[in-house]
């Protein structure tokens, strides 16, 4: 089922989405759905075989896992 959502864009990336809609020949919507989607499903997670380099790097993960302990501990700032 369809869900409609608002979104407040300023100017500058109305128009950036605006062109790239009509560049694709595709309404603002469905070229937001299209580049969301295809955003998630190319850019924002990793393939197997890239977590499994990951997952592999022994030193990478030490680290991830202390900044997860941290983390938790609030023993962090925001930059």
């Amino acid at each position: 089922m369809s869900k409609t959502v608002t979104v407040r864009l300023d100017d500058q990336t109305y128009e950036l989405i605006r062109n790239a809609a009509s560049g694709t020949r595709r309404s603002i919507s469905n070229f937001i759905e299209y580049a969301t989607v295809a955003y998630l499903s190319e850019d924002a997670f990793v393939s197997k075989p890239e977590m499994d380099d990951i997952l592999n790097d022994t030193e990478l993960v030490k680290d991830l896992e202390k900044g997860r302990k941290e983390r938790g501990a609030k023993r962090y700032s925001v930059v």
